[in-house]
């Protein structure tokens, strides 16, 4: 009998506009940053910040938006997700679209920069990077961003078998980041990768909140009280003297310049 096998499955293929749609809440409270080093390194040699225009795709509730606009950038934050707009906290510089990574409607060569933080394995590459192509300055840069459990970490790891154990090991677990696309592209050159270390730190709520802002963890059932369950112990396990647990990442950046 032939089966598909999971680790195989393109996540694109797997509802990606909607799948969210019930964990905005949860993404706003305990989706971690990105270090302030990822940001400067993706802003280095660019023009001034507050002469650029920057696609942010898969913005999500406007985390990486806001962390561009607080340097100045004028950010395009484009979500498909009508939940995850709503959530988003407000900010001067940012202003939510409608699209997606295929269909931006914004016009040709007006962007200086387009960025994807945790969001590049959701988007189907081919027609993605076309259209990044297209709607880049033949100057710009293409950002492409993830925050990476550091599986040598022992609580991260831990974290990370439960949470397998829990969503039945969806293949979104195991492949977020998907950089291949990038280098096969004919769309972009020059392909560059950087690496920093973040660290999160969580109380019990926001460790559960954490678990539960992963589309593919599930919100009731025997599977969920069971995660639950794991996290707490693991929580009482890990926690230091002021209640936090800390998740180790390693985000990852890979920088690329549009073909001429």
């Amino acid at each position: 009998m032939n089966q598909t096998n999971p680790d195989l499955t393109p996540l694109h293929t797997l509802n990606p506009l909607s799948r969210f749609s019930d964990r905005a809440e949860d993404y706003v409270k305990s989706r971690p940053s990105y270090p302030a080093e990822a940001i400067d390194i993706i802003l280095e040699g660019l023009a001034l910040p507050s002469q650029l225009v920057a696609a942010d795709i898969g913005a999500g509730t406007g985390i990486s938006s806001r962390l561009l606009a607080e340097r100045g950038v004028s950010v395009i934050a484009i979500e498909p997700n009508p939940a995850m707009r709503e959530a988003a906290e407000p900010h001067s510089r940012v202003e939510f679209r409608d699209g997606t990574a295929e269909v931006t409607h914004l016009n040709d060569s007006s962007v200086d920069l387009v960025t994807c933080f945790q969001a590049f394995h959701w988007f189907k590459p081919e027609p993605t990077l076309s259209e990044f192509r297209r709607i880049l300055k033949s100057s710009g840069r293409l950002a492409v961003v993830w925050n990476n459990r550091d599986q040598t970490d022992e609580f991260t790891a831990e974290y990370s078998r439960l949470v397998r154990i829990a969503s039945n090991n969806h293949p979104g677990e195991s492949r977020m980041k998907s950089d291949e696309p990038l280098f096969t592209s004919p769309h972009f050159s020059n392909i560059r990768e950087y690496s920093f270390v973040n660290r999160q730190q969580l109380d019990l709520t926001g460790l559960i909140s954490r678990a539960m802002s992963s589309s593919y963890v599930p919100r009731e059932g025997v599977a969920q009280q069971e995660l639950v369950s794991g996290l707490q112990e693991l929580y009482q396990r890990f926690r230091d003297q002021q209640g936090f647990v800390y998740f180790a990442y390693e985000t990852s950046v890979h920088l690329a310049q549009p073909t001429v």
